[in-house]
């Protein structure tokens, strides 16, 4: 009898069972195999009167993919196995699988234990082998708590803009990222330009800008003052002062999910999304010639730690391939509010697997994403670059002018790092050994400006705002920014745009629902997340005053809040005669008449059906068709009394040896069943 291993994804559980010998097999749960139903008062899945019981139901499925079908063929197996193992991924919401596999596949406390592993290397997941655990009831209710709330905030909110507006979907967390876009957007539009100018002086090697008059710092609001300033100053500019210094430049902190999201995007162009998809392939394990190993740690994650043993093997791999000047020190940074900090941060599981030497096994994206972790962790522990800064003030007439200058003299961390971050030597005359005081000028020049309103987000920004407000989790960002897309609220070009449907559906819910549709109070449910987590504070009791709250709010925005007026499309009800109007439901837009519910007349969507050519067998139409699976193909439109079809396209001529229709296929013509 073997010891049973479940994990989440099938691609992960060949690289395990690989590390754990033939005492182990190690099967997938392909992810979460079950969820809330969708019965009981508002179809929530929830008890709201006795303290929010949740009712859970096995996953739908189709075929393979079928969650009924699996849990029975698990069921099997763990009654075979000598004994379970539940090594889901490392958070609340792996822990909270490994609760729910526990409970579907009824495992007393003796019949399994619960690991957990932050890289998928052998030596991380036997090491995690031998310290073996029960499931940590607090973080499942965490976890359970988020659902919960998740389901009623989003059915009934969801419901609520159905009947108000034409969207379709709200969420906890969703709908504050919304109203960061149109609060940011309507700053934009009501912003007021202001001119300002700016006044430079062109030397021969260098440049220097107006900043003090007088010693105190100068604004130039228009045209007229800067050429009354110009027309003071004269062309020999007296060398006021120079000052000169060495400033240590740190390295970046290694990465988390936030960060490396924000750096994908601006410096390879992913989408939140893609990079996420690439960074679990790079964690669950990629084949290395005779091995298949993960190549990354786990990658939802706010923590910047790096492990004890990881820093000392990339300490000794940087003073042996750079020299010891280069090596640098693990940073910290300052425990901030939200940050879980249960796992390390984003890094290579070895160091001594560069990405040159993984090339080969990696697909482009991968090895673009991967060299971009691997080159933050190892500059995360070299030295800090150091840059000889010079400032310089030109006095002319009680006007002070300054330049700036800066040199590296040692690259530390950049000497790995510069491909992702702009550096530049900026060179100025050595004012020290200038023999005359005074240096004259060749041109001044008045640049006009105006001020800007701050920009769109982009995806990048986005999760910066959305981090630093405590707004969703790491294992969320990617979902969050996908909603929005997908739902019509935004545009996404490069950077995001309400549209009217965004700013309708914000508008509304703000009208309601102010105070829980917002950043402070949802960074505030996080904290009581995170303190149930902690195993601090009873999970039903934060539902139940949330409930109490909310529940009269929804009761009162039902009834008062004034429906947006549907838009006509110009034609009238077949029916009654009264104008047909746009509807939004579950599938999309559709067209209904406007005196609904007296009248429910919806309009049926015409499918546009492409004739070939006649029928060879009853001389109907030919026409092109999908299957269920969307895969095309041309049959007799007099189906089922005529089942003639063809998988490629016919050309409506007709085979002279068997009277059959000839078909296209890769540029050539045919007959397919005499194949002439």
């Amino acid at each position: 009898m073997k010891n049973l291993v479940i994990v989440e994804s099938p691609s992960k559980s060949h690289t395990i069972e690989k590390y754990l010998g033939s005492d182990y097999k190690v099967l997938s749960s392909m992810g979460h195999i079950r969820d809330l139903t969708t019965t009981g008062k508002y179809g929530l899945g929830v008890d709201l009167e006795n303290n929010f019981k949740p009712s859970y139901d096995i996953i739908k499925g189709k075929g393979k993919l079928s969650k009924t079908k699996l849990v029975n063929d698990l069921k099997k197996e763990c009654k075979s196995a000598s004994h379970v193992i539940l090594a889901t991924d490392p958070d609340r919401e792996g822990e909270a699988i490994s609760w729910h596999l526990k409970e579907v596949l009824g495992l007393k406390d003796s019949d399994y234990d619960r690991v957990v592993f932050n890289e998928i290397t052998e030596g991380a997941i036997k090491e995690a082998f031998t310290h073996q655990r029960k499931i940590d009831d607090d973080l499942v209710k965490s976890q359970e708590t988020r659902r919960i709330l998740d389901r009623i905030i989003g059915f009934l909110l969801s419901k609520f803009v159905m009947y108000k507006t034409k969207g379709k979907h709200a969420g906890r967390v969703q709908s504050v990222a919304l109203k960061l876009i149109v609060d940011r957007e309507r700053e934009i539009e009501n912003f007021i330009p202001e001119e300002y100018y700016t006044i430079e002086a062109d030397f021969k090697d260098f440049k220097a800008e107006l900043k003090k008059y007088q010693g105190k710092d100068i604004e130039v609001k228009s045209k007229v003052e800067a050429d009354e300033i110009i027309s003071k100053l004269s062309n020999a500019y007296n060398i006021d002062n120079v000052e000169s210094k060495q400033k240590k430049q740190p390295s970046e902190l290694p990465f988390t999910t936030s960060t490396m999201t924000q750096m994908s995007s601006n410096r390879l162009g992913f989408p939140a999304k893609k990079t996420m998809q690439v960074a679990q392939t790079l964690y669950e394990g990629v084949d290395i010639g005779s091995e298949r190993v993960g190549l990354i740690s786990y990658m939802r994650t706010d923590s910047i730690r790096l492990s004890d043993v990881f820093v000392s093997d990339t300490k000794k791999y940087i003073a042996d391939n750079y020299g010891k000047e280069y090596v640098g020190y693990a940073k910290s940074a300052k425990k901030t509010e939200n940050v879980q900090d249960a796992h390390e941060a984003i890094r290579p599981t070895s160091i001594y697997r560069t990405p040159e030497s993984m090339k080969k096994y990696l697909t482009t994206d991968q090895y673009k994403l991967y060299s971009l972790i691997y080159a933050r962790t190892l500059s995360s522990l070299m030295a800090d670059a150091i840059v000889n800064t010079t400032t310089v003030d030109l006095e002319n007439n009680g006007y002070i002018f300054k330049a700036n200058g800066q040199i590296y003299i040692f690259d530390g961390y950049l000497k790995v790092y510069k491909e992702y971050k702009e550096i530049k030597d900026v060179i100025l005359p050595d004012f020290a050994n200038y023999k005359s005081k005074v240096i004259v000028c060749s041109k001044v020049e008045a640049k006009q400006h105006f001020t800007e309103p701050k920009p769109r987000y982009t995806e990048a920004s986005l999760i910066k705002e959305m981090e630093k407000n405590g707004i969703g989790r790491p294992s969320t960002y990617a979902t969050i920014i996908d909603k929005l897309k997908d739902e019509n609220v935004v545009i996404k070009d490069k950077k995001f745009v309400p549209t009217q449907i965004g700013f309708e559906v914000n508008d509304k819910l703000q009208q309601s629902f102010s105070s829980i549709i917002n950043v402070k109070y949802t960074s505030n449910m996080e904290d009581d997340l995170d303190v149930i987590a902690d195993g601090k504070s009873i999970w039903y009791e934060i539902l139940n005053t949330f409930w109490n709250s909310f529940k009269p709010m929804y009761d009162k925005a039902l009834k008062e809040v004034e429906k947006t007026a549907a838009e006509e499309t110009g034609d009238t009800c077949p029916e009654c005669g009264s104008p047909l109007v746009y509807r939004t439901g579950r599938f999309g837009q559709f067209v209904a008449c406007s005196n609904y519910p007296k009248c429910k007349y919806v309009q049926k969507e015409e499918k546009q059906v492409t004739e070939i050519c006649d029928c060879p067998k009853c001389g109907h139409k030919i026409i092109e068709k999908k299957t269920k699976k969307g895969k095309i193909f041309y049959g007799c439109n007099n189906y089922p009394k005529c089942k003639y079809a063809l998988w490629d396209k016919p050309t409506g001529e007709i085979c002279d040896n068997c009277g059959e229709l000839m078909v296209e296929k890769n540029n050539s013509v045919y007959c397919p069943n005499c194949d002439k």
